[in-house]
């Protein structure tokens, strides 16, 4: 539901007023936090990522929707607009939620977001969420930090801000589970920065849409990744995990191993 923005505040309100950074998830409403769900109906004005469940704006029912989606690839709202938003929004007096998907201190230019806000005297909360690695994992029925094939997970994105490649031969040396966030378009470069490192055989997954409706999942080896990504729907979002734990995976229509190919399902 979209409202107008209120003219007339019931209530004397300080100014500025508070700006929330809301982590709404992975895309299941189910698994947002109770803090979230309060701070989504307190809401004036909703600032919504284009990766957010569109169903979200019915849990702000007082809010004015205003989307300012972020997509790899496609045109996107520019960031400095959207920090202007906020900033302007709230010296209003007015509730701003700035809703992302996954949590939204992770990938999302909170930090950005965040100084910006200070900068100009706005007071922030952040509202913490569910990870996509995390409800990945839960999909696969399988633990990043199954201490019995790694100790500890490496949260990483395939886009560096200088566009640049991660350094895959200090990450395929770390020990741990890697996240690959923001994978899809980059696969063949992914595989083949870390294949230069880590066997053919390390085991990987693909989750795309985790908890959603939509949801695919694939299990394979390092070495067949890109290959076995043919079977999984082009550009839909999804996260990348690659290591030795994910020889533990499991789930309807999932092998547990796949040393030599791979298996998708829905």
């Amino acid at each position: 539901m979209t409202s107008s923005l209120p003219t007339c505040p019931s209530e004397p309100r300080r100014v500025p007023a508070e700006v929330v950074l809301l982590s709404a998830g992975p895309g299941d409403l189910e698994l947002l936090t109770l803090r979230a769900v309060r701070a989504l109906a307190q809401a004036e004005v909703l600032l919504l990522d284009e990766l957010v469940n569109p169903e979200i704006v019915d849990l702000a029912p007082h809010a004015r929707v205003v989307r300012v989606g972020k997509r790899g690839g496609c045109r996107s709202t520019p960031q400095a607009f959207i920090c202007r938003l906020m900033r302007r929004y709230a010296l209003q007096g007015l509730r701003v939620v700035r809703v992302k998907g996954g949590d939204a201190l992770m990938f999302g230019r909170a930090g950005e977001e965040i100084a910006f806000l200070r900068e100009a005297g706005v007071p922030v909360r952040i509202v913490n969420g569910i990870s996509a690695a995390f409800a990945a994992a839960a999909s696969l029925g399988v633990s990043l930090t199954h201490r019995g094939h790694c100790h500890g997970i490496t949260f990483v994105t395939a886009h560096t801000a200088d566009h640049g490649e991660p350094d895959w031969e200090a990450l395929a040396r770390s020990g741990t589970t890697l996240a690959v966030y923001m994978g899809m378009g980059r696969l063949e470069s992914i595989a083949a920065g870390l294949l230069r490192h880590l066997p053919a055989d390390t085991p990987a997954a693909v989750v795309q849409a985790a908890s959603q409706p939509g949801e695919r999942r694939l299990v394979t080896c390092l070495g067949g990744l890109v290959v076995a990504a043919a079977a999984l729907e082009s550009g839909l979002p999804g996260l990348v995990l690659v290591g030795p734990a994910l020889a533990e995976a499991c789930g309807e229509g999932i092998p547990a191993t796949v040393p030599g190919g791979a298996r998708a399902s829905a």
